[in-house]
């Protein structure tokens, strides 16, 4: 973002988020929100793909701040996540999102050696899950196996996010394993996921012995052939952390899709409703979460193009952000969350309509970016 278009409200709502942050601190500690409701967030367990979103926040926070409470806040819920390492069982295809907000986050701005350790152990097992046949990282852990490949055989888009997590570490410690993991995992994305119109679906499901395609679900999004909001905000934004790590050209023109699928099926205020492709939008909820996940990815995306582009996708960027902060967030004790108006899996009922605690920590990371924070946590 460059300083000719650099606007006040940045600031203002970014000194809002900070003293948010520490009135939700006081309420929360070290706990693991994932869903508030009737304004207050609710507690999860340390193996939720949720748990690193809090910790996440508080980093977020002291990197400008150097308020020792929020580091140790985040400290304290990393070391309560070692439950999930040691009990291997509860870990699952999300621990990027659990520990690159926590663990990655830590050792970055304070170079501890124990949360790289950390970062490390979690990123073998994400590796572990790679299926040769298909060219995928399984979802869930679930081994039953039918016609639709079973949970075995699921991938689902979300996953694109936690590859970051294996691009880092073979930098990180110089073995490219990891990185050729990912990028095939990435490559069945670009293949099995994304839509010519950049559109994606949820879930791909995969022989998996043969690695043969054998449908698609709709997951949490309308139908299968619909298109999930947070879905295509998680493509533009995988894809993009791909294209990161990678310079691999096939990335950066998969996320340019889906950022151009996301923007061209915006309503006016520019917060998504939960699935581009309902039968009508009457009465259909947003989700905010979509919203700030895809205005981080579009900030991301906008420093990996050519001057001219890039003002299309920063100033798209801004536009969402400004509307979720005049709009959809709450700055008063009212609600703990940061945002409202988050849909998380309106085909099961649940968590429609509420502030998510994802929602919140892209929110504050994309408006961290806005004021010059080009550092990230992935």
């Amino acid at each position: 973002m460059t300083a000719d278009t650099y606007e006040t409200w940045i600031d203002e709502a970014w000194e809002k988020t900070v003293a948010k942050i520490e009135q939700m601190s006081r309420t929360i500690g070290s706990g693991f929100p994932h869903v508030s409701k009737d304004g207050k967030y609710d507690g999860t367990e340390p193996q939720a793909w949720t748990s690193g979103f809090w910790p996440g926040l508080l980093w977020l926070a002291y990197r400008e701040t150097n308020n020792e409470p929020f580091r140790r806040l985040a400290e304290e819920c990393e070391a309560k996540m070692d439950v999930c390492i040691d009990e291997y069982t509860r870990l699952h295809h999300d621990v990027g999102f659990m520990w690159s907000l926590s663990s990655v986050a830590n050792y970055k701005l304070t170079g501890s050696a124990e949360s790289k350790l950390r970062a490390l152990k979690v990123a073998a097992w994400l590796a572990s899950r790679f299926n040769l046949k298909g060219g995928y990282i399984r979802a869930w852990n679930n081994s039953n196996w039918k016609a639709d490949g079973g949970n075995a055989g699921w991938a689902i888009i979300d996953c694109t996010m936690n590859l970051s997590l294996l691009f880092w570490v073979s930098a990180e410690i110089g073995d490219p394993r990891f990185k050729h993991i990912a990028a095939e995992h990435a490559n069945t994305v670009l293949r099995e996921f994304l839509r010519e119109d950049g559109s994606c679906c949820h879930i791909a499901a995969f022989d998996p012995e043969t690695g043969q395609r054998v449908g698609t679900l709709g997951g949490q999004g309308f139908a299968p052939e619909s298109a999930w909001a947070r879905g295509t905000a998680w493509a533009l934004y995988g894809l993009a952390l791909c294209y990161h790590y990678t310079k691999d050209d096939a990335y950066l023109q998969g996320s340019k899709r889906s950022a151009h699928f996301f923007l061209a099926n915006l309503p006016e205020d520019h917060v998504p409703y939960w699935d581009f492709r309902l039968p009508t939008q009457e009465g259909a909820p947003r989700d905010s979460s979509a919203a700030a996940i895809a205005a981080s990815g579009l900030l991301l995306l906008a420093e990996s193009v050519p001057a001219e582009q890039s003002r299309l996708y920063a100033s798209a960027a801004k536009r969402i952000l400004k509307s979720l902060a005049d709009h959809y967030a709450v700055w008063d004790q009212q609600d703990e969350a940061i945002l409202l108006h988050g849909t998380g899996h309106y085909p099961a009922g649940k968590n429609i309509d509420v502030g998510l605690i994802y929602g919140d920590y892209y929110f504050v990371e994309a408006l961290a970016k806005l004021r010059g924070q080009s550092e990230m946590f992935w």
